[in-house]
């Protein structure tokens, strides 16, 4: 954008100069001015302030004027709209982010997206369908001014710059993804970031096999690779076509012919702190939703856990349903 506007401003100024050097030139040469004359004809005809001539012109200087007249008219309302649009854009662009600073400010606990490129949009649009907050650094204003319109909260900078990462709250955040796509940039990210702040979650991005180990070495708690999902998700459509396509269907959000899939803590599964066995809770009974998944304190996960499994403090319950099904889960638990 930056440089689109650069470029515009630039030939509003050459074709200006141009036509104060034609009209000071030819009222220097064909009229015999001097060259303080030409240059003050030259401004009133340019300006069309409608003062009156030096002296005055003949038929041949009358038709040098009036082409003269005609031609600044146009340059210099192209050149008056292009310093217009410019100062407009930077002033929306400058109370753009003081908006979404304030918003930063009182926000807490919220995510951080690093490029929003192909990745970086598609965990945008996941987030916001569940309804997290977050915000965005992208470097490219370009991209910014035209994604403005999807209501996201946007930071114009580098995330690689340490400021840049403290202006969308890296201090308070919970999770920072790296969706840039370079695997340099985001090491880089992923090593100031666990610098600033020891207890976020890092996830990131990784096109290179290589690239895996140092970013998890740097402090990534996961690195996801698309491609070798994708790979690995096209294979699989081949071998096992129906539990793919079954497996496609389960999301955090969607339709109602979707398949939900829903994470509860201990907290808001015991809200009275007492530990209690899966079969005590009487989850299907109240929502319609089953259990497929625990989440032990150390980190440890159980697939269909047993209906005598006690559930402790800091563990997690993971469940499955329809889309209304999850939605009484989330009233019955306070989600």
């Amino acid at each position: 954008m930056k440089q689109f506007f650069s470029s515009k401003i630039t030939v509003a100024i050459l074709l200006l100069i141009v036509v104060f050097m034609t009209g000071v030139i030819g009222f220097h040469f064909f009229s015999d001015y001097s060259w303080i004359d030409a240059f003050y004809m030259t401004v009133i005809t340019v300006t069309t302030v409608g003062y009156g001539e030096v002296m005055p012109l003949s038929p041949n200087e009358k038709v040098f004027v009036s082409l003269l007249i005609i031609s600044s008219i146009f340059i210099v309302g192209y050149a008056i709209s292009v310093i217009t649009e410019y100062i407009l854009s930077k002033n929306i662009g400058i109370l753009r982010q003081k908006k979404v600073q304030k918003k930063l400010e009182s926000m807490q606990n919220h995510i951080i997206v690093c490029g929003y490129g192909r990745n970086g949009k598609q965990a945008a649009q996941k987030l916001s369908a569940y309804n997290r907050p977050f915000v965005i650094i992208e470097k490219d204003e370009e991209i910014i001014e035209r994604f403005s319109s999807d209501g996201f909260l946007f930071v114009l900078g580098n995330a690689i710059e340490d400021e840049t990462l403290l202006k969308a709250g890296i201090e308070k955040a919970s999770t920072l993804i790296c969706a840039t796509p370079n695997d340099a940039d985001n090491l880089f990210i992923v090593l100031s970031a666990r610098q600033m702040n020891k207890g976020l979650k890092i996830i990131s991005r990784a096109s290179e096999e290589t690239s895996y180990k140092k970013l998890k070495l740097a402090g990534a708690d996961n690195v996801i690779m698309p491609d070798k999902i994708g790979g690995d998700h096209m294979a699989s459509l081949v071998v096992v076509p129906d539990l793919v396509e079954f497996l496609d269907n389960l999301t955090v959000a969607g339709e109602q012919d979707s398949i939900n899939v829903e994470q509860i803590p201990f907290e808001n599964m015991c809200p009275q702190g007492g530990e209690q066995a899966i079969k005590d809770l009487d989850v299907r009974k109240k929502t319609g939703c089953s259990i497929i998944g625990y989440r032990s304190p150390s980190g440890e996960y159980i697939v269909n856990p047993e209906p005598s499994l006690i559930l402790q403090k800091n563990s997690k319950l993971i469940l499955i349903g329809r889309p209304d099904q999850i939605e009484s889960l989330k009233k019955e638990y306070g989600v």
